[in-house]
């Protein structure tokens, strides 16, 4: 069965996605987001989800639940509001956990 891709934040940073065929859920506070990422990653329908940053960075209790499945991947994006570097800071970790040093962006 295939697994459908959802992107969840608030509506102007994704509406976009909805043209190239991800389902868009937007949010407008992080109780929202909290209860939709429970629902997508409960439901089975989606093998990932990516979720703005404003919101990836607050939701952190919400998401933790899901960090040891493999599916869904939860993965965050910038916002309108600009990037905050979470998804480099978050490859930096585990790059260094695999290896033992950050031997991608040397810090």
């Amino acid at each position: 069965m295939a697994k459908n891709i959802a992107v969840l934040g608030d509506s102007e940073s994704i509406k976009g996605f909805s043209a190239i065929g991800l389902d868009i859920f937007p949010c407008d506070t992080y109780d929202d987001a909290s209860r939709i990422l429970r629902n997508l990653a409960d439901s089975d329908e989606y093998s990932i989800i990516y979720v703005t940053e404003e919101f990836f960075n607050n939701i952190e209790k919400e998401r933790s639940r899901y960090e040891g499945q493999i599916t869904p991947a939860i993965i965050p994006i910038p916002g309108v509001k600009g990037n905050e570097n979470t998804g480099t800071k978050r490859l930096s970790s585990f790059v260094e956990k695999a290896v033992g040093s950050d031997i991608i962006f040397n810090n």
